[in-house]
């Protein structure tokens, strides 16, 4: 059952209609709909044997957040009543070494079982011990990396003193396996959707509009642009060799950055749809990443949910080590102010996108995009006082327009000679391609893949290319007009009649036509496969 599937809009249609009336009716217990409505869905989506592993990985974070508080009030009734400060302070430091040994352990066992699903098969496998990564018949659970980080970060928040655990595991469990998230994110907080799952929804009608606009908004990504491309984008990189012509190369990598984007976002856009029709508003996870003006800013853009949970839960616990601020303070003293406050972040960002690569996958391609990211990040901080010197000296500041336009794609470059480790699947291969790039464009050995690809033999007198460039027109013009700080959504529907019928009217046939040119099996979202 596909998002875009008429199963899936009817069974939306059911869930609501069931979640609405309980809480008309009853005027409570509309989370317990939308528990048995997620879980259902998990079924549905992942196959019953995989739902143990949701229900186990909530089960642990949860025991573990109820145990973390209860040691927590136990330390605090035992300091109270010793009888002077050196008996509190072993008091502390023995709740302390016990709080640390609980966190430890949940963090293993979700951690671990991530690991072993996601992970053991490809390492068997680029070890030489399994003939081919999926030897071992491990099955990767749908959604596995989403809803472990998103236990993982509730644990933290509960060690943390950031919110108070959970008492009830059914109330944890719809958290965690809410089905809107499940998919592909975003990854969501205790603090900012609890309240919402927990709470009292009843249904609106002009939030109901602002949902199926937005659905149908991400359907036509997903449709126009991700599936027609899909197909043509694996026609050019199923046979990487060394004569491959440097054009073609950048082609690919340029529709696999609109593929992507059109199908992580439009399957984000989906599901923040059909959560927003229920009355619960999940954290946002794009921000029009194109547009940024540096590849920091593009990560502050991208995956925005994992993205903040990287911030809080690795690079600012990792940044403030004593290692990293003994650095901090030697490179301050002998390197100069900017690289003692830069050279720790540096070194938590490296550590982050390390992370953020080996999260999409242990192939090396996956590692080395991540790397890529992390040093080029790195590099920026350091040498931030020369490009701001080099900045004024070209008078960028006098020209502010023209100078975002050459940093927006100066940025959009250097995303994409990282989407070069990130799609092309082996890095030898990821390699040759930049060679090519660089030594072999040859743009003449173009025309001949357009042809091919886009052509009057793929389909009618401009093949599918119309479809794919209208959408990303429309993606792009949106994008442009949301960047300005207007609501596109609220623009639509205020709007008379007639414009509102279009605006459905045009998407509805963008994402109609589309079907007929889709090559291949463009199935599911990429990143349910995270």
């Amino acid at each position: 059952m596909e998002l875009y599937s008429l199963n899936f809009v009817l069974f939306l249609a059911a869930l609501a209609l069931t979640y609405f009336g309980v809480g008309r009716i009853l005027g409570r217990g509309q989370w317990v709909v939308l528990l048995a409505g997620s879980l259902c869905f998990y079924c549905l989506m992942g196959g019953l044997p995989t739902l143990w592993l949701v229900i186990a990985t909530a089960a642990v974070t949860w025991a573990a957040g109820l145990a973390l508080a209860r040691l927590d009030a136990e330390c605090r009734d035992r300091r109270k009543a010793a009888p002077d400060r050196a008996v509190k302070k072993e008091i502390k430091a023995r709740f302390a070494r016990l709080r640390r040994v609980v966190l430890l352990a949940a963090l293993a066992c979700c951690l671990g079982a991530l690991g072993y699903l996601k992970y053991w098969n490809v390492i068997l496998w680029q070890a030489g011990a399994a003939p081919s990564p999926s030897s071992l018949g491990l099955v990767l659970p749908l959604g596995i990396s989403f809803y472990t980080f998103q236990a993982v970060g509730y644990l933290l928040d509960c060690y943390n003193g950031r919110v108070e655990a959970e008492r009830s595991l059914p109330r944890y469990l719809l958290f965690v396996s809410y089905f809107p998230q499940l998919i592909q994110g975003p990854i969501n907080r205790w603090a900012d959707l609890a309240p919402q799952l927990l709470g009292r929804n009843r249904a609106d009608w002009d939030r109901a509009r602002r949902a199926l606009l937005l659905f149908l908004f991400g359907a036509m990504k997903k449709y126009a642009v991700a599936n027609v491309l899909s197909g043509r984008i694996d026609a050019i990189f199923s046979s990487v060799d060394a004569g491959m012509p440097g054009s073609v190369v950048v082609l690919g990598i340029l529709l696999y950055s609109a593929q992507q984007y059109a199908d992580f976002s439009g399957g984000i856009d989906m599901v923040l749809a059909a959560s927003e029709l229920l009355g619960v508003r999940m954290a946002p996870n794009f921000k029009r990443p194109y547009f940024a003006v540096s590849l920091a800013d593009f990560w502050r853009r991208w995956h925005v949910s994992l993205g903040a949970w990287m911030r809080d839960y690795v690079f600012y616990p990792f940044a403030l080590t004593r290692p990293m601020k003994a650095l901090g303070r030697w490179s301050g003293e002998r390197l100069g102010r900017h690289l003692g406050r830069t050279l720790p972040a540096c070194c938590a960002n490296v550590l982050v996108f390390l992370i953020v690569g080996v999260w999409h996958g242990a192939e090396v391609h996956y590692v080395a995009w991540g790397l890529y990211n992390g040093l080029v990040i790195a590099a920026a901080d350091l040498f931030s006082p020369a490009f701001a010197r080099m900045r004024t000296t070209l008078g960028a500041d006098s020209h502010p327009r023209l100078w975002r336009v050459w940093a927006t794609l100066r940025t959009f470059l250097v995303v994409n000679l990282g989407w070069y480790f990130d799609r092309i699947y082996d890095f030898s291969d990821s390699l040759t391609c930049l060679r090519a790039t660089f030594l072999n464009f040859a743009p003449q050995l173009m025309k001949p893949t357009l042809a091919e690809l886009f052509g009057p033999k793929a389909a009618g007198p401009l093949g599918v290319s119309y479809i794919a460039i209208i959408g990303c027109v429309a993606i792009f013009a949106v994008s442009l007009v949301e960047e300005r700080g207007h609501d596109v959504r609220e623009l639509v529907l205020s709007r008379g009649l007639l414009v509102r019928t279009c605006a459905y009217v045009a998407l509805l046939f963008l994402i109609a036509s589309s079907y007929a040119f889709s090559i291949g099996g463009a199935g599911g979202f990429m990143y349910a496969n995270f």
